[in-house]
């Protein structure tokens, strides 16, 4: 049994907590952006986050509604997504208050910065990543604007590398899920994906077609 639901016959509003209540676990991108005077420093979580191209590398986050960063960037052509983690939890979720575009989160909330490096936006100084990011496009789609970054440089704390690669468990990143809920990692499950030469019957000369996965993995 299941139960239909139309976005003709519902309100926005509430289609809308629908699909954040299902397409979850949502990475948070911890979007820090300068006032195009270069006076205020914004800072705001953004959960329509993820990478958009790997060459060049870009991504991407949704601004619902005309939001600051999404001005911010439009008028500076720059910003910096700076990771979310759990330790920074009550932070994160202070910074998402609708300050006046003048009151920076930064100072308002207490979340101390550092300059980056290539971009004039400041990053979040606990922040265990931060990708600095030039405005390569913008794309208007009904209420909402998906905003496109050029990643010119990333930074990576050295506590959360384990092998000169970042470990989800030092990382401990926070996703956001339905209403007010938000989720940390739990369990980890680690599994190769299976190349096409160990799927049964790819080489099967008897002519009859496999079905599965050989026990092994390479």
């Amino acid at each position: 049994m299941r139960v239909d639901y139309s976005p003709e016959s519902l309100d926005p509003g509430s289609f809308y907590r629908l699909l954040t209540a299902v397409i979850v676990p949502r990475p948070i991108a911890w979007v820090s952006t300068l006032t195009a005077d270069g006076e205020t420093a914004n800072l705001a979580p953004h959960s329509f986050f993820t990478v958009a191209s790997t060459d060049p590398p870009v991504v991407q986050f949704t601004s619902v509604g005309r939001k600051d960063s999404l001005r911010n960037v439009e008028e500076s052509g720059e910003f910096v997504v700076n990771f979310a983690p759990e330790p920074l939890f009550e932070q994160i979720n202070a910074t998402a208050t609708d300050f006046p575009r003048k009151e920076g989160e930064f100072d308002a909330v207490g979340v101390e910065r550092e300059p980056s490096l290539r971009v004039k936006p400041p990053r979040v100084a606990a922040a265990p990543v931060a990708l600095e990011c030039t405005l390569h496009a913008t794309l208007g789609l009904g209420n909402c604007t998906v905003v496109f970054g050029r990643v010119v440089h990333a930074v990576v704390s050295e506590d959360v590398l384990m092998d000169g690669h970042p470990e989800i468990g030092l990382l401990r990143p926070l996703s956001r899920l339905g209403r007010n809920e938000w989720g940390t990692v739990g369990e980890v499950r680690d599994l190769a994906r299976v190349p096409y030469r160990d799927w049964i019957g790819t080489t099967d000369t008897t002519g009859t077609a496999g079905t599965g996965i050989s026990g092994g993995q390479s």
